[in-house]
């Protein structure tokens, strides 16, 4: 289906008072109640009880939290925290982090004092259900219940997937396919991925055929600076996401030609900040800014298309500011281009 119609052309049914857009069905909410508020989490969306580890990365100095021990921990599975001292510390990978898929369960817990960096090198955390290599659990790899993967109070920078295209590739700092991932409390800045091609995607994150359709959940995080093709900082293919309380700034989509790719260009450019792209999927935004993400197709902020028109998007108490796109984007949302079941539902919210 085409991707660079410059314009959606059906009625938005939108009422614009100023910065805001909201749904004209409903009043407008007083201007003190626009723009982002914390919003309420569920408990899908909450952090794991960590108080009993499998594995403790460290013994109490920074010394004993290296690379090797966060990837046999987390090859190891289960419940994960750091002792590395009482100041932040910063952990170099020279690999890769590997999730095996007979894991039921994998948490990593950074207590908010670890920041895994992948030096601009490598991809830093994967997990592929369908990925042999990994441990081939099923005959419905594309749909099983484990590992869940849970990361918390954790910083990923320096990610880069880089010429990693297994299953899609993108995820420069988490590619995640099966299973289920949840991310809460943490914060992502300066990964990337391959800077080309229409479908790939997700400078930070990378999701793909989550257990029985159920939604990513991203709570109270942070993203910035993130770069790839499509999606500088979360992208997926068919799968539903909840971004609550977060934050979303500087990331770009640094491709050309959208997708399906235009004649002499190798594609991609399109959800500065999110890209989402599949059948029967939903996106729910509350509580989230978006400032000066960036994309170069469609979609400055967000790029969502349901190729069946199923999918439906929600943006609640959130703000979208100054999201560039160069190439398109739905008429009267600056930032969003979006393809779905209805117009997109936009309540408190400031969009400009």
């Amino acid at each position: 289906m085409p991707r660079r119609t410059p314009f959606l052309s059906a009625c938005l049914c939108l009422l614009v008072v100023g910065a805001l857009v909201v749904p004209a069905a409903r009043s407008v909410p007083t201007r003190s109640a626009l723009g982002v508020r914390s919003v309420p989490v569920p408990a899908a969306g909450r952090t794991v009880n960590t108080s009993q580890p499998a594995h403790v990365v460290g013994r109490g100095n920074p010394a004993g939290c290296t690379s090797a021990a966060v990837v046999a921990a987390v090859r190891a599975g289960g419940i994960i925290r750091f002792s590395c001292g009482p100041r932040p510390v910063t952990i170099r990978l020279s690999a890769t982090i590997r999730v095996i898929n007979t894991s039921r369960q994998v948490v990593l817990d950074g207590g908010g004092l670890v920041t895994l960096s992948g030096e601009g090198r490598r991809r830093i955390l994967y997990m592929d259900t369908c990925d042999p290599a990994q441990v081939w659990t099923t005959s419905h790899c594309q749909d099983q219940a484990s590992p869940e993967l849970v990361i918390q109070n954790m910083t990923f920078v320096d990610g880069n997937s880089t010429g990693r295209r297994f299953d899609g590739g993108g995820g420069g700092a988490i590619f995640a396919r099966g299973g289920r991932l949840r991310i809460v409390n943490s914060q992502f800045a300066d990964n990337r991925c391959d800077r080309d091609g229409p479908d790939i995607g997700g400078g930070a994150v990378r999701a793909l055929s989550q257990y029985d359709n159920l939604r990513v959940y991203v709570v109270n995080s942070r993203f910035t600076g993130n770069v790839c093709s499509n999606g500088g900082a979360l992208s997926s293919i068919g799968v539903s996401w909840t971004v609550l309380n977060s934050r979303f700034v500087g990331n770009r989509a640094v491709g050309n030609g959208a997708n399906p790719a235009q004649q002499g260009t190798p594609g991609g450019g399109s959800g500065g900040a999110i890209y989402n792209d599949g059948d029967q999927m939903a996106l729910t935004i509350a509580g989230t800014l978006f400032a000066h993400n960036d994309a170069n197709e469609g979609g400055g902020a967000i790029f969502f298309v349901s190729d069946d028109r199923s999918g439906t998007m929600a943006i609640a108490h959130s703000t979208l500011d100054h999201n560039r796109n160069a190439g398109f984007q739905t008429a009267g949302l600056p930032g969003i281009f979006f393809l779905g079941a209805r117009s997109p539902a936009i309540t408190a919210s400031v969009v400009r």
